[in-house]
């Protein structure tokens, strides 16, 4: 069986007590459509077992079932701790695709549509004293797509770059007990030139009682920053002054406490509510990073100096759980196995990934790049499910230092037409700007790859042969004036106006270690040999590297997924090749 995900699943976040329902729940498939009307969240048909969070396509289900099934439901029941009596009692879901209605003892308390991002609801008001059936009912239409949908494919078998389906709860699902005061989000805002940290809270404060938040902010174990603040209000935000606590005239740039891939320096922070009488009605526990990701005079900076990103692509895709990685150690070891090879950072494709790869992304030093899951088709359906979902994605990573740039599109996904269609154009202008309203601290693309609106970085996709790369990144004007995919670089209408050059896709050299006879697996070039591997690679990222236009690139890819086999790591995260000298190669910048 795999493993039932026993970590806590909201770093940024964190309180004490919390209760894990992940494991073996009942399960249904109601290809007839009859649950509604046989009333299942009342009297649920027990037909088998699954493994939460693993959805029934996967392994570690104990189902494996990879055929479509668009409606399916779970139950299971639960009792509520005795400690826990006087609390008010919060269900959360990590993230279930694509459409939930949730049920407890009968009664619907929920409903959330996005198949990538968290959704809660208090269900104090529906518990019983004993035991409590909780049942989740899901739609996923298999075919449609105009759904967010990313690398799962709309048809039965996988093909080409498309993998096989997520259906259902896919993250953990979890009950805390809160206080009906408490601490509803925290977002950090890291201020670098000021040597500042922003912190804003949401409070709630149903009874209107007298009270105050403790604030305690400390670097390695030393308390740097500690304050007390009355309540008046809901919203709550203050400015607290970091480098002040750092004199040394070694810190003068920051070396000791900014975080970067090298130095991923953390700040630890404590957080109570206190009532009048001093009662803690809620305690909090959280972390930020000191860090600055700009643009200026077309250049990418980090904490205000010049930084070469030297990213993989990461589908963050298992053979256990597909979306769902079968251990918190697996997240951490994808990042741990990246960095080995020299690598500064990921892009997570078609993804939005656990909150729990991206606390070890903060915690381990690892640049990543926030990618939405994208639609095939576009409608104004479409745009509204991608809009919707986004808003909840950007507010849901906000915290997180390691996260440094935005990719709401891909490569023309769910806009086909945009390099001439208005509409599809706008779309592409709205998710730009709708991101930069929420977050004005990153980086943001409005479709990665080519065909660009407006963009704050010229990403580029090229899987091109080695000597192809170094004749196209030669100048500015071989770069933004050749066709890739037989795409421009700019859509119609827009044109470059000094963004940061990268190339953000490139190599997908297919070797399958597994399979010498190269019968079954699929890549953008080929090679017979890990040592031919490492003699490709080094070509093309040399040729790239060697160009004195571009600021970055991003290599494709991480591991083999399914049958696409052009990983440097096979789908079960075995080295293809010597990673000392993959590393050896990306050192070189």
């Amino acid at each position: 069986m795999a493993n039932l995900r026993n970590e806590y699943p909201r770093p940024q976040l964190g309180r004490e007590q919390w209760l894990n329902l992940n494991g073996e729940w009942n399960f249904a498939f109601d290809d007839n459509k009859t649950g509604l009307k046989e009333k299942w969240y009342d009297s649920f048909p027990a037909e088998t077992k699954i493994n939460v969070p693993f959805v029934y396509q996967s392994k570690g289900s104990g189902i494996h079932d990879t055929s479509f099934h668009d409606v399916v439901w779970y139950h299971r029941s639960l009792s509520i701790p005795e400690e826990w009596e006087g609390k008010s009692v919060i269900l959360h879901f990590g993230a279930v695709d694509y459409r939930a209605w949730v049920y407890v003892n009968g009664q619907l308390v929920t409903f959330h549509e996005g198949g990538h991002t968290p959704f809660h609801a208090d269900i104090t008001h529906v518990l019983s004293e004993k035991e409590n059936s909780l049942v989740v009912r899901v739609e996923d239409p298999s075919e449609d797509e105009t759904i967010p949908r990313g690398k799962q494919y709309w048809k039965e078998e996988s093909d080409y770059i498309f993998y096989t389906r997520t259906t259902g709860i896919w993250q953990t699902v979890w009950l805390e007990p809160v206080s009906e005061n408490r601490i509803d989000s925290l977002r950090w805002t890291p201020q670098l030139d000021r040597g500042d940290i922003d912190l804003e809270m949401e409070l709630t404060n149903q009874a209107e009682q007298e009270l105050s938040v403790q604030v305690s902010i400390s670097f390695k174990g030393k308390e740097v920053i500690s304050d007390t603040v009355s309540v008046h209000e809901s919203y709550i935000k203050r400015s607290y002054n970091i480098r002040n606590r750092f004199t040394s005239r070694s810190n003068v740039h920051g070396e000791g406490w900014y975080w970067t891939p090298e130095t991923p320096n953390l700040f630890d922070v404590e957080l109570k509510l206190l009532s009048g009488s001093q009662e803690v009605l809620d305690h909090i526990t959280s972390y930020f990073g000191m860090r600055k990701i700009s643009i200026e005079n077309g250049q990418i900076l980090l904490n205000n100096f010049p930084y070469y990103q030297k990213l993989i692509l990461d589908q963050g895709y298992f053979p256990e759980g597909l979306l769902t990685a079968p251990s918190d150690d697996a997240h951490k070891q994808d990042i741990v196995l990246a960095k080995e090879m020299g690598f500064n950072g990921a892009r997570k494709h078609q993804k939005v990934e656990d909150p729990r790869y991206l606390y070890w992304a903060d915690k381990l030093g690892f640049l990543v790049w926030g990618e939405m899951a994208n639609a095939s088709e576009y409608s104004e359906e479409a745009a509204r499910r991608m809009n919707d979902e986004w808003i909840q994605v950007v507010n849901r990573d906000y915290n997180h230092p390691s996260l440094v740039a935005w990719v709401p599109l891909n490569e023309s996904w769910g806009i086909p037409l945009v390099g001439l269609d208005q509409q599809q154009q706008a779309h592409a202008l709205s998710m730009y700007y709708l991101t930069k309203s929420l977050d004005t601290t990153r980086p943001v693309f409005s479709n990665e790859g080519w065909e660009h609106v407006i963009s704050d970085i010229c990403g580029i996709h090229n899987y091109r042969s080695a000597e192809e790369l170094k004749k196209t990144y030669q100048s500015v004007e071989t770069a933004i004036n050749t066709r890739v995919s037989k795409r421009k670089i700019y859509a119609n209408g827009y044109q470059y106006n000094n963004e940061p050059i990268m190339v953000t896709e490139y190599g997908g050299i297919a070797y399958d270690k597994e399979n010498e006879e190269q019968e079954k697996g699929w890549g953008y070039t080929d090679v017979g040999t890990g040592e031919a591997l490492i003699e490709e690679y080094k070509k093309q990222t040399e040729a790239i590297m060697n160009s004195e236009i571009i600021q970055g690139f991003c290599y494709t890819q991480l591991t083999d997924v399914e049958q696409e086999i052009n990983g440097l790591l096979t789908y079960d995260r075995k080295p293809k090749c010597d990673l000392t000298l993959i590393k050896e190669i990306n050192d070189q910048k």
